[in-house]
């Protein structure tokens, strides 16, 4: 296996320990936090607010990254600060 896969496979190991240590310190206080028999129970609605608000997060984050990337490739941050040159002063 080269040095690149191994870079790899350690940064997404690494990546997936902290995800699920994340993901069970938020299961951990959730249940923590419990008052009663209905406590942790999401409705229809809220699942669908959940559902909007994950899914216009995704798309915003894809967006910005696009116009990101396009900005670099175009060479715009390389003209950003920079004054527009005078055509009247020659």
């Amino acid at each position: 296996m080269g040095r690149r896969a191994r870079s790899f496979l350690k940064s997404s190991a690494i990546c997936l320990g902290v995800t699920g240590v994340c993901v069970a310190a938020i299961a951990f206080g959730w249940r923590a936090i419990d008052d009663g028999p209905q406590a942790g129970q999401i409705s229809i609605h809220g699942w669908i607010a959940l559902s909007i608000g994950v899914f216009a997060t995704v798309v915003l984050s894809w967006v910005l990254m696009g116009l990101m990337f396009r900005s670099d490739r175009d060479g715009w941050d390389a003209r950003a600060g920079v004054p527009p040159k005078d055509d009247a002063q020659g």
